[in-house]
């Protein structure tokens, strides 16, 4: 199958790249520098950013094979720097680091930057910038900070960007990478159907006539893997639900009953509070938590798998963001945001093969994937909550009394997002427990206890996300109602930190 490659040299953006191609129904995949596979198919390379400096010795470098290829590459910021500095141009460190919006000037015709305003707004995030070009390169575009913000050899089709086309803020990221899809000659047809088509591939050559066990959260990714292995495997699939004690109110008998109605699923119901309940006793750092819980999670489902018969694989509905949060490719250098339960945590000794079907796929692909096989609107497009539950929602310490006073809290401002027609206008929204001690007047009796967060963000790929603007009268009636009904709070806060440089979840 016809493909860009993405090359990974460890940005944080580096999926968000792959994320815009599949937009624009182009398969893409990635890679890290140093494991280059098969490029027999590949009919362009998209160079990513990274943390390092691309002049210093032993630093990420672009494979010989790839020029090899003779076939268009676009180096983005690192890609840029290393694409220039292995051609002989010269890198320089200034000590200045360019972060945020910018404004670039077009200064010749390209035809990277086709239908282009001759001056844009794009997002920055270096610290290198290119100092003088290869031979045969030349300067497309500056910025006040950048005297080669672009340049081009339009014999190799060689392009640099110092900005990042693939972040919403650059205001025509998406025409740019379309211009270099031109360029590269491939067609946009990529769909759900071909997802869907690899996924069967994956399950006939890997899993074969072998039982599989599912991980299921309940969540939006675990519950459309469940029904799409559910069409492929048939009795040969088992889904686990385990009750750890983290989840919202009444969650697991909803999950239950909603798999059983709308997809005729069976779910064997795993009761396990106690033990996740007393490893956490005392665990107050949220990596820490993360790492418990997923080795837990791991435990339970291999002492579930022993009362089965011939159970052989785990099946996991992780997903790409998961992935590079967790900085799941290592030989990349790309810096660890948090660990994820199903990627971070899981043991060396995991008795089980694994299987994560969704691993190169972003959430609103998944949602895609569930609507072509005939999901309902309310599994598809319900909000997603992390495989930690509750456990990552309270800061600190883990208790049974912090998660029912949680529990409840959340349970008031869901069910209020539904009442006022606003539940499916964020894309995510939970509330959290802060441990922080407050001053309150209730009944007028003063109370000194903790307080409850509220968030709500709007986004596409969960990799960037904005807070959404909630009706304040909303807001102030959620915030009445969980003081007011629940012992122990003493206040309400809402959180309108966009992502990033905050990430969703607060731990």
């Amino acid at each position: 199958m016809e493909k860009i490659l993405v090359i990974d040299f460890g940005s944080q953006y580096t999926q968000l790249i792959a994320r815009r191609l599949r937009e624009l129904s182009v398969y893409s995949e990635v890679c890290p520098w140093d494991e280059i596979p098969d490029l027999s198919e590949v009919k362009g390379f998209i160079l990513s950013g990274g943390p390092e400096s691309s002049n210093i010795e032993g630093n990420p470098s672009i494979d010989q094979h790839i020029f090899d290829t003779k076939k268009p590459i676009l180096g983005i910021c690192y890609g840029m720097q290393v694409l220039a500095y292995q051609e002989e141009g010269r890198i320089i460190n200034e000590g200045k680091r360019e972060f945020g919006y910018a404004k670039i000037d077009i200064k010749q015709d390209s035809i990277l930057f086709k239908n282009l305003d001759k001056s844009s707004d794009v997002w920055m995030s270096h610290g290198d910038k290119v100092e003088s070009l290869p031979d045969g390169y030349k300067i497309t575009a500056v910025s006040n900070n950048s005297p080669v913000a672009a340049y081009e050899n339009i014999v190799k089709k060689y392009f640099g960007l110092q900005f990042h086309p693939e972040v919403t803020h650059t205001e025509s990221g998406i025409t740019i990478i379309k211009n270099f899809l031109e360029i590269c000659d491939i067609k946009q047809n990529w769909s759900s159907y071909d997802i869907l088509q690899q996924i069967n591939a994956l399950i006939k050559t890997e899993v074969k006539d072998e039982e599989v066990l599912l991980a299921l959260s309940g969540g939006v990714d675990s519950t459309v893997l469940a029904a799409v292995l559910h069409k492929s495997l048939g009795n040969k699939l088992t889904c686990v639900m385990v009750d750890h004690g983290l989840l919202r109110k009444d969650e697991a008998l909803n999950v239950v009953n909603n798999l059983k109605e709308k997809i005729g699923l069976s779910v064997n119901l795993v009761n396990a509070q106690d033990t996740f309940l007393s490893k956490l006793k005392g665990i107050k750092d949220p990596e820490v938590k993360r790492k418990i819980i997923g080795n837990t999670f791991i435990e339970v489902f291999e002492s579930e798998s022993k009362k089965l018969n011939d159970i052989n694989w785990l099946a996991q509905g992780t997903i790409y963001p998961d992935v590079i949060e967790s900085a799941g490719n290592s030989k990349t250098k790309a810096k660890v945001i948090k660990s994820h339960h199903n990627v971070g945590g899981l043991p060396e000794r995991m008795q089980l093969k694994l299987l994560e079907p969704f691993r190169m796929l972003f959430k609103d692909e998944v949602r895609k994937l569930g609507k072509t096989i005939g999901l309902p609107t309310e599994i598809v497009e319900r909000h997603p909550f992390p495989g930690p539950g509750l456990g990552i929602r309270i800061i600190g310490e883990v208790n049974k009394d912090r998660l029912d006073k949680l529990r409840e809290a959340d349970h008031i401002f869901l069910s209020e997002l539904k009442k006022q027609n606003l539940y499916y206008s964020a894309s995510q929204a939970y509330a959290f427990y802060l441990p922080v001690k407050s001053v309150g007047v209730v009944g007028d009796n003063r109370i000194y206890a903790d307080v409850i967060g509220l968030r709500s963000v709007n986004t596409t790929d969960f990799m960037t996300a904005r807070a959404t603007a909630l009706p304040h009268n909303f807001v102030e009636y959620v915030s009445t109602r969980i003081v007011n009904e629940i012992d122990g709070i003493s206040r309400v806060v809402y959180d309108i930190t966009s992502k990033p440089p905050a990430t969703i979840e607060w731990e």
